[in-house]
């Protein structure tokens, strides 16, 4: 499932070199804590939420056929100093 959330995200993005992907456990569920540049915030959670809402129904959907739990959190990357 992290392959799949890494593909969509960084297509989504214009920084995919920033997108980095943790998996956590927690209480029987996978979360994908997924970190992004500020600047591609809004990209991956686009007006009103739809297009985070659309990837976790598909993330949820892909890992109820392989009976498992799995959840996204989004944030963004620190700022980098330069």
């Amino acid at each position: 499932m992290q392959e799949f959330l890494e593909y969509v995200i960084k297509g989504l993005v214009s920084r995919p070199e920033a997108v980095t992907i943790h998996p956590v456990k927690r209480a029987g569920t996978t979360v994908y804590e997924v970190t992004v540049d500020p600047v591609d915030m809004g990209k991956v959670i686009g007006k009103n939420g739809v297009t985070i809402n659309a990837i976790r129904s598909l993330l949820q959907a892909g890992s109820g056929k392989r009976g498992l739990r799995c959840a996204v959190e989004i944030s963004e990357a620190p700022p980098t100093g330069g």
